[in-house]
């Protein structure tokens, strides 16, 4: 439940978009380079869209992406400002960079949905065979993450609580990478894992792993990633970054729209996918990887909107488990002239 304090703060927020972004969408003046952090995730797709067609260009900005593994490393990067801005999971790292005042939260970007397939909670095939078939099977098995205060640690803590176990009954396997926990998960080195669909999907259907439940069966409110500034893009040009958001915003509603809701048409949605392949799945041929790109479609935030109370249940249980410093309020780590609430 939310103190006073904190209702007020989400009403401050709310009050605060400046200009709104609607108001961002206008001709931007001379193109300016910007570095965006991604994922080669379906997730990330937005980005991509807005890139291909045009719509970073028509606000002004000249983007070149950088690639990473895993949220932590993107995070870092955007901190130091090797990165301009990004599109990274919540972590305990991104809120105690954020805490420092080296970057910000500036926007939302994928959130789970209770009425489609997001995240999904998988056993290896060893480990399903052996009896883990359910979620809270989990309990007394191994689990991957990249690190500690991952996002994928956050989401096996909603699955234990309402499962009734702690992720201190399983045994936390670090692996940095996707890549890694990928391997581990096949070879049956890791018994479980959580992960976004259009992977997920791809493991099962080759029977490299089993589906054993949802994510947004244990936490539909669930903000996965947000749009990170660095301090320097926040200090010194702030325009940059309402423009990045106006142009990422029309790419999430094209993706929305075409491959979420399903509201435009099949046309649409092969356009959608073919440019989503010069990202996602790239190795393989588009009639091979068309499949898993539509299994990766989940809701992304309309407008870039951000789930207040999603985040502040990460971060209080961040701190419940002593990796952020009690005193951290939300107010610290999000820049409200951006951020335009969830309703």
């Amino acid at each position: 439940m939310f103190s006073l304090a904190r209702r007020s703060f989400i009403a401050l927020v709310a009050a605060t978009v400046v200009s709104g972004l609607s108001a961002l969408s206008g001709p931007a003046s001379a193109s300016e380079k910007i570095v965006v952090g991604a994922l080669r995730f379906t997730s990330h797709s937005p980005s991509f869209i807005a890139y291909e067609r045009g719509y970073f260009k028509d606000a002004g900005l000249d983007v070149e992406f950088k690639f990473f593994q895993a949220a932590q490393p993107m995070a870092v990067a955007i901190a130091s400002g090797d990165v301009d801005l990004g599109v990274t999971a919540v972590t305990a790292g991104l809120f105690s960079l954020a805490q420092k005042g080296a970057a910000k939260i500036i926007g939302g970007a994928l959130h789970e949905d209770p009425k489609i397939d997001g995240s999904a909670i998988l056993a290896s095939t060893k480990a399903y065979a052996a009896g883990l078939k359910t979620p809270a099977d989990i309990k007394g098995h191994s689990f991957a993450i990249t690190q500690a205060g991952s996002s994928f640690h956050y989401m096996l803590s909603r699955v234990a609580k309402k499962e009734g176990f702690s992720t201190k009954d399983v045994h936390l396997v670090p692996l940095h990478k996707v890549g890694a926990i990928i391997g581990a998960l096949k070879s049956g080195q890791v018994d479980s894992w959580i992960i976004v669909p259009h992977i997920a999907k791809a493991l099962d259907g080759a029977k490299k792993a089993r589906i054993i439940g949802w994510v947004n069966r244990y936490a539909p409110d669930y903000q996965v990633t947000v749009i990170t500034a660095s301090a320097k893009i926040l200090n010194h040009k702030r325009d940059l970054a309402k423009r990045f958001l106006t142009a990422f915003s029309k790419g999430a509603a094209d993706f929305n729209a075409g491959l979420v809701d399903k509201t435009k048409g099949e046309e649409e949605a092969r356009r959608l996918v073919a440019l989503i392949h010069k990202y996602v799945y790239a190795s393989k041929p588009l009639e091979k990887a068309a499949k898993s790109i539509r299994n990766g479609a989940m809701r992304i935030s309309p407008g870039a909107s951000l789930d207040l109370h999603s985040l502040q249940d990460q971060l209080d249980w961040f701190k419940s488990e002593g990796m952020i410093k009690p005193a951290v309020k939300l107010e610290n780590l999000i820049d409200p002239g951006f951020v335009k609430v969830m309703k």
